[in-house]
């Protein structure tokens, strides 16, 4: 009898460790597909600002984008990963991962010594740090992307580049650590609740591009003697709404790494959570993301009838419901979403008529409608409980807010101070010469349009 006991009690045993393998590598993978399906809005981005940038400089501007998304990787891996689980509680190191404190964490990343350096690369033993952290990375490189659109067609590239370090190794990642890990303050003492990253991607990343844009100026011939605006279009509006909807494509990606696999929430034991612990599902991603979609094309050509409009009100309707994408119904996402479409217009041009040069919108997309997004939410899920577990703080609007203005605040004053410094060492803008010549002509060894662009043939009368 004890033998057969302790038969069928291996039996099991065998059973669960299979089991959680399966579980491991499910979860392994699923954060695996979520990377590459993020580069796509790294390839959106791309074509968005190039088709936005004029013909002479087009491939600037792509070099531009190229490069943030390729020193962002290293700066996340050697800074950003460990502010983030370093920091929750405020600018005390705090535990991270694994039971490694911050303190370890800042001794053991990317270098050959600490109990961290056992996540931070190869490792047998542990299946999912690596690719966990590899989502969270194409999270920084977004932030990126979002501020590079803004400055387009006049900001030095090493410039540039070292304010996207800046963005996606340190601002956004303070946010996250106050705003997306469970112990964050934010969350702790104010339930912020923010699952689609709203605030603490898409804000802090276009307020960041709104300090340096103060500091950047306009583009030449932008502003007319008396404050009126020019439009400087784009050379190429497919590639533009091309590049937008590849961004959307992407935003699939990005909002499946804000889930938490395996973790348990309030209904059951091992599904889909979100990052503070509450209970959702890939359906309640799948109604909202194309909801939201509708909805804001829908409100943007309600107003505009333009094609660029329309396509950026995509994104605006995405990001106006991300906070709660997690808990909308449809239907609510849909209002919300429409609503972002057709305010995106007269919010950018409100911005504009501050002499705030923003090339492709950045600011009123990410910006405004990410502050839109924190602060709906907090009216339609207040009282929602903001973590597991008993006598936890609750969704408010007040807490909504207080999130908004901490991550406004982070993003702006980085991206103001840092651009303030450049600006002072001579290292922020173009010289005037080069601005006119194009950026292509003097700074890349390549030519977009190496036969020229076909123009239109005239109408025949």
């Amino acid at each position: 009898m004890e033998e057969q006991l302790a038969e069928l009690a291996a039996q099991v045993a065998a059973l669960e460790a299979k089991g959680n393998l399966t579980n491991t590598m499910f979860a392994e993978t699923y954060y695996y597909l979520t990377i590459p399906l993020m580069i796509i809005i790294h390839a959106g981005f791309l074509a968005y600002e190039m088709g936005a940038s004029r013909a002479k400089n087009a491939l600037s501007s792509g070099v531009k984008n190229i490069l943030a998304f390729a020193f962002v990787i290293p700066a996340f891996y050697f800074f950003g990963w460990w502010v983030y689980w370093a920091f929750p509680t405020g600018f005390s190191l705090s535990a991270g991962p694994n039971g490694i404190s911050g303190a370890e964490y800042a001794n053991g990343f990317a270098l050959a010594w600490g109990d961290a350096a056992a996540y931070m690369g190869p490792n047998t033993e542990d299946q999912i740090d690596g690719v966990f952290w590899g989502a969270f990375t194409l999270f920084a490189a977004t932030t990126a992307s979002i501020f590079s659109g803004a400055v387009i067609e006049r900001i030095q590239t090493v410039g540039f580049v070292i304010l996207a370090i800046v963005l996606g190794g340190f601002s956004w990642t303070l946010a996250a650590a106050w705003g997306w890990h469970s112990d964050g303050w934010l969350i702790q003492q104010w339930g912020v609740h923010d699952f689609g990253a709203a605030g603490l991607v898409h804000a802090v990343a276009a307020f960041f591009a709104l300090g340096v844009l103060i500091n950047l100026g306009p583009r030449i011939g932008k502003f007319n003697e008396d404050g009126t605006a020019n439009n400087l279009a784009g050379h190429n509006m497919p590639f533009t709404a091309t590049g937008l909807m590849l961004i959307v494509v992407g935003f699939w990606g990005f909002l499946m790494g804000c889930l938490v696999v395996g973790g348990e929430s309030w209904s059951w034991g091992g599904n889909f959570t979100t990052i503070y612990g509450t209970p959702t599902n890939l359906g309640a991603l799948s109604f909202n993301i194309l909801m939201g979609v509708a909805g804001g094309i829908i409100g943007a050509w309600t107003l505009t009838r333009d094609p660029f409009w329309m396509m950026s009100g995509a994104l605006a309707g995405l990001i106006s419901v991300a906070s709660g994408v997690d808990i909308y119904f449809p239907s609510l996402t849909f209002i919300i979403a429409m609503a972002a479409g057709l305010m995106l217009k007269p919010a950018a041009a409100f911005i504009e008529s501050f002499g705030i040069d923003d090339a492709v919108g950045a600011v009123t997309v990410h910006g405004v409608m990410g502050v839109f997004g924190m602060l709906v939410l907090g009216i339609f899920a207040s009282g929602y409980p903001a973590l597991l577990g008993e006598g936890v703080p609750t969704v408010s609007f007040i807490g909504q807010l207080v999130g908004t203005v901490v991550f406004v605040a982070i993003g702006f004053i980085t991206g103001y101070g840092c651009s303030l410094i450049l600006k002072m060492v001579g290292m922020l803008r173009v010289p005037e010469a080069a601005e006119i010549a194009g950026l292509d002509t003097v700074k890349v060894p390549a030519q977009a349009y190496p036969e020229g662009i076909m123009a239109s043939p005239p109408a025949s009368k």
